[in-house]
């Protein structure tokens, strides 16, 4: 059964698996990005172009949009050809993005004088979870909105959980990130420790990945580091956008984070040194340099 029409606007790293997961569900796709590829590449898999975000919102009840940042979202809501241009009262957008919680709460009163809902949904993952369809994704809205919406993020997330009204979702996304991140720095930091002093790092994994110290995020990196894969499932400059949002709320509300402060700037050394575009877990390589060790197998 083809269920209802989807509009979906951004298809980067994230994007394109969940919007071909939308597909694979049965869902009719409307898809838009300023990348051409992407949208072939969509459109070979079954999905309808859209010429802009407002042709999106013309033609879908349903829009999501998964962007970089604020500024696109901002862009995509409110610019020239963006949705609010068309006439779609009744219309929701559900902003997957990882933005400030603030600009959640500006997108949604602009959305409102506009008849339009709006609900933040940002997701954590990866992109290997983005492919096969077992994000987490946190939910910023009315009750009735999630109750009318979380069959379809659940073609996208295994888990599906609203975290309050509008804007917290984003928070949480943020309290996400500033544990991965500093976990990641953590596991690099100890399996620095390890292999400098003479200790096999795979059997110093073997040992503790069981115990107290076992993480997600350590299953899922030190393998890579391992392997010496870098590859990009998230890359080290998305990650440094999500934590400075992260320190901009914090300081807006008089939390001071400390820890989120050293891990920003060990990313933005990473950054310094050419590491941008690599994967998050190349925050080993910041220690691997100071200690003049190589992790690896």
């Amino acid at each position: 059964m083809m269920l209802k029409k989807i509009g979906f606007i951004g298809l980067g790293i994230m994007g394109k698996p969940m919007a071909k997961n939308l597909i694979k569900a049965g869902y009719s796709l409307v898809v838009y990005d300023i990348f051409d590829a992407a949208v072939e590449e969509l459109n070979a898999a079954g999905a309808e172009t859209a010429s802009s975000p407002k042709d999106v919102a013309e033609k879908c009840e349903t829009i999501i949009t998964m962007l970089p940042n604020g500024p696109q979202v901002k862009e995509v809501v409110t610019g020239a050809g963006g949705i609010l241009e068309a006439s779609v009262i009744g219309r929701i957008v559900i902003d997957m993005s990882s933005i400030s919680p603030i600009v959640s709460k500006e997108m949604y009163d602009e959305c409102k004088k506009k008849g339009i809902r709006f609900m933040d949904a940002p997701v954590s993952g990866g992109e290997p979870k983005a492919k096969d369809g077992t994000l987490a994704i946190m939910v910023g809205c009315d009750e009735d909105d999630f109750e009318q919406n979380v069959s379809l993020l659940k073609c996208m997330g295994s888990s599906v959980v609203r975290t309050g009204e509008i804007g917290s979702g984003n928070v949480t996304k943020l309290a996400n990130q500033i544990i991965v991140a500093l976990n990641i720095a953590a596991v690099s930091e100890a399996f620095t420790l390890a292999t400098k002093a003479g200790v096999d790092p795979q059997c110093v994994f073997d040992a503790i990945k069981g115990g107290l110290a076992g993480s997600t995020v350590m299953n899922a990196k030190i393998p890579m580091i391992l392997e010496r894969n870098f590859n990009p499932g998230f890359k080290i400059d998305l990650h440094i956008k999500d934590l400075a949002n992260a320190l901009d709320t914090a300081h807006s509300i008089g939390v001071p984070v400390p820890l989120t402060s050293v891990i920003m700037e060990i990313m933005q050394a990473l950054r310094v040194d050419g590491k941008g575009q690599n994967d998050h877990g190349s925050v080993v390589q910041f220690y691997e340099k100071l200690a003049q060790v190589e992790v690896k197998s």
